[in-house]
């Protein structure tokens, strides 16, 4: 799997120009090959029908994710982040399920698998901020992990939108983008950070 731009034209120009990557062998350039099962995800008008794609050197195929959604997960990214957010603000699951309009019992799954891992994801979006950044301001301790996230998280952003620009190389950045593209579309999964 592959996470990329939500725009479907540029993913398919980058694809016809050859410059997307091949992620299991590294030196070989993705094709189009069709795409994936279309799914309905809340937060989107229409159905979600990522692209396929095949490596022209070793013949893998590879999903290419929208930085929009999450892997396997029936809402939109911007949800999820939303929900951090105001976890980050000290509100339970259920206030937040309330708000958002998503069952109660989703917001406590999405909260249970990243609470698990605060530091580690933490420690991942500050290291993309000062690896991406320009003189980045690392978020002083703030004595709750989840407020921490939510920092680290939007640090990352900010360090993003500072490097290519609001609108430049990589359009408009989001946090709920920017933790679509730091986890490569696997926050919720439950090997990551720890897995690939």
């Amino acid at each position: 799997m592959v996470t990329v731009e939500a725009d479907l034209v540029c993913v398919e120009s980058r694809l016809a120009a050859g410059q997307l990557r091949c992620p299991a062998c590294l030196q070989g350039v993705l094709g189009g090959w069709g795409f994936a099962r279309s799914r309905r995800v809340v937060g989107f008008a229409g159905a979600v029908r990522p692209r396929r794609a095949r490596c022209r050197s070793c013949l893998v195929t590879h999903v290419l994710l929208p930085v929009t959604v999450l892997l396997r997960r029936g809402y939109a990214a911007q949800t999820i982040w939303e929900s951090l957010w105001l976890r980050g603000r000290g509100r339970g699951h259920r206030q937040i399920g309330a708000a958002l309009q998503v069952p109660a019992a989703t917001v406590r799954g999405w909260l249970r698998r990243v609470g698990g891992r605060l530091e580690v994801i933490r420690a991942r979006f500050i290291h993309m901020a000062v690896f991406t950044g320009i003189d980045v301001a690392i978020p002083d301790w703030q004595c709750c992990g989840w407020r921490d996230l939510v920092a680290a998280i939007e640090v990352a952003a900010a360090a993003i939108r500072q490097r290519f620009g609001p609108a430049g190389l990589v359009g408009a950045v989001t946090p709920a983008q920017v933790l679509v593209a730091v986890s490569s579309g696997r926050l919720l999964a439950p090997d990551w950070p720890s897995g690939r």
